[in-house]
């Protein structure tokens, strides 16, 4: 299981690299490496860790719908009104609708069986639409009208409604029989509870998203009984991977949406807990990516496909053209997206994945009639839509969405600062190295020394590398020589190099300050870029 799980992530890791750096997303090559490892090619991974697939893509599906909840904006989601709860309920219902009458003649399916069919096509996959909306926001694009947020919003509850029908049809084909539910004067089947069920788990899952986030406020930030990030992050993640799993025992709630909702509370409620534990959950998803993509390639069953690939693409394109199309035409009536924008809900909103790897063996665990069927075409819709779903989102983003203003308080923040430290050989050096050292240490930053040399001080550069080097032993650091006007020099080399900040010394004589020397002065009123003065 070691081996297993070090080849995972050494290969998933570089899979992802490698495709992302031929220009497309890394899910492709995560997967793609997962099938070469599987069973059905070089079976490389043990049958432990393929057994515990549900459980491990039960973490990372946890893992992305924090990331969702803690990147929602409640003011963007109140200005779209009902786009996001319909969002939530037309597209992937009607989908259903259309894979069932289409599969009655594409595979002879009755309508009971097509419908089961279509719950497993028509969900969608938080693992490549959460990370895709996420990465729009914190670029962005639409998020000026919300669309990110809508999409997210709507992703998670149409899962919840296609995940209580899938398990009640389930339950039907597999005993043939609806249970019954007296209530004294009235008698209810399975399925004209289903609207009640539905209800019932959206509300007790806001519910425990509510309560879930109160309880993280309290432990964390008014008790305090955690003392650094790592124990804050622990407590975070092992609550919301109870609210998963306790909806298992307690089958009255969505587990998913409440994860997703105390998220979204954590914001209202702290914001400067939620970047803390959103920055976290930024790291947690590197690793799980990795697993779930990989694990998810290694589990396709890639010899049941060849009999249904051409009418199974057929039904594919039909429940995401005819099926969606409506479903988004009708959520985003009336709203004031433009056309482009609701064109971008077919790349944006495409993709499958997560909830097929999870429930399209079930149908054939079953014994229902067509369950191969059911899983080939799983699989098909992961294969096809996943890929092109992730890539189509970054494509197509910048040419039908507008971008607008980024809120830093709904995204995390990317990259690190590059410091540039500008050095001569005098007493003062020291001291700018210790600042520009102390700031980057603190923020995980890089630094370019710069030293502007007109007379050829060899002694001198020697003499500020060699201090450099003792100084900066444990950060990334550029030590550089150039010439010409000392101001411009420093200025152009900051824009140039896309420094941050500027860290440069001051003259001081007796323990009293003078006034700030010429270079000090003409970089403080040249540069468009910060300047530190040390």
């Amino acid at each position: 299981m070691l081996a297993s799980a070090i080849l995972i992530l050494v290969m998933g890791f570089f899979a992802g690299e490698l495709a992302r750096r031929l220009g497309a997303p890394p899910l492709i090559g995560m997967i793609g490496i997962g099938m070469i490892m599987g069973k059905e090619f070089g079976n490389l991974i043990s049958p432990e860790v393929l057994g515990a697939a549900d459980d491990l893509r039960l973490v990372a599906v946890m893992i992305i719908l924090m990331k969702a909840g803690l990147g929602l904006d409640r003011s963007k989601l109140a200005q779209q009104g009902t786009v996001a709860l319909r969002l939530g309920f037309f597209p992937a219902s009607i989908e259903a609708l259309v894979v069932a009458i289409a599969s009655m003649f594409l595979f002879n399916f009755d309508f009971m069986t097509g419908l089961l069919l279509g719950c497993v096509v028509g969900a969608e996959s938080p693992a490549v639409i959460v990370p895709g909306m996420l990465r729009l926001k914190s670029l962005g694009w639409g998020v000026t009208k919300g669309i990110p947020d809508a999409i997210l919003t709507g992703s998670a509850l149409s899962d919840v409604l296609l995940l209580l029908v899938f398990s009640l049809l389930l339950n039907f084909l597999g005993s043939g029989s609806t249970e019954a539910i007296n209530l004294g004067f009235i008698s209810l089947s399975s399925l004209q509870i289903l609207p009640f069920q539905v209800i019932l788990e959206i509300v007790l899952g806001l519910v425990a998203g509510f309560l879930g986030a109160r309880l993280l406020v309290f432990v964390l930030v008014k008790q305090t009984w955690t003392r650094n990030v790592v124990q804050d992050i622990i407590i975070a993640a092992s609550l919301g991977l109870f609210l998963v799993i306790f909806s298992n025992t307690f089958p009255y709630y969505s587990g998913y949406l409440a994860v997703m909702a105390m998220g979204f509370f954590l914001i209202e409620f702290d914001a400067p807990l939620a970047r803390l534990i959103r920055n976290s959950f930024d790291v947690l998803w590197i690793v799980a990516e990795i697993v779930l993509f990989v694990i998810m390639g290694a589990t396709i069953q890639l010899q049941v496909l060849g009999d249904v690939l051409l009418p199974g693409l057929l039904l594919i394109v039909i429940g995401l053209v005819i099926g969606r199309g409506i479903g988004w035409y009708l959520s985003t009536l009336g709203s004031n997206w433009n056309r482009q924008e609701k064109l971008f809900l077919l790349p944006g909103n495409m993709a499958k994945a997560t909830v097929q790897a999870a429930i399209g063996a079930l149908p054939l665990a079953a014994g229902i009639e067509g369950g191969e069927i059911i899983l080939a075409i799983a699989a098909l819709s992961i294969l096809v839509t996943a890929p092109l779903g992730a890539w189509s989102t970054q494509v197509f983003a910048p040419k039908l969405l507008e971008r607008g203003e980024v809120d830093p308080t709904k995204v995390a923040v990317k990259g690190h600062p590059v410091l540039l430290a500008a050095v001569d050989p005098s007493p003062l050096s020291t001291s700018v190295l210790l600042k520009a050292a102390d700031l980057a240490r603190r923020s995980h930053g890089q630094i370019i020394v710069l030293y502007v040399d007109n007379v050829g001080d060899e002694p001198g550069r020697l003499q500020l590398e060699k201090q450099a080097h003792q100084l900066l032993a444990d950060i990334r650091f550029e030590f550089m020589v150039l010439s010409g006007l000392v101001p411009e020099t420093i200025v152009k080399t900051a824009a140039s190099r896309g420094v941050t900040d500027v860290v440069i010394g001051t003259k001081s004589m007796n323990g009293k300050k003078m006034m700030v020397n010429s270079v000090s002065q003409a970089v403080l009123e040249m540069s468009t870029i910060p300047v530190i003065t040390v």
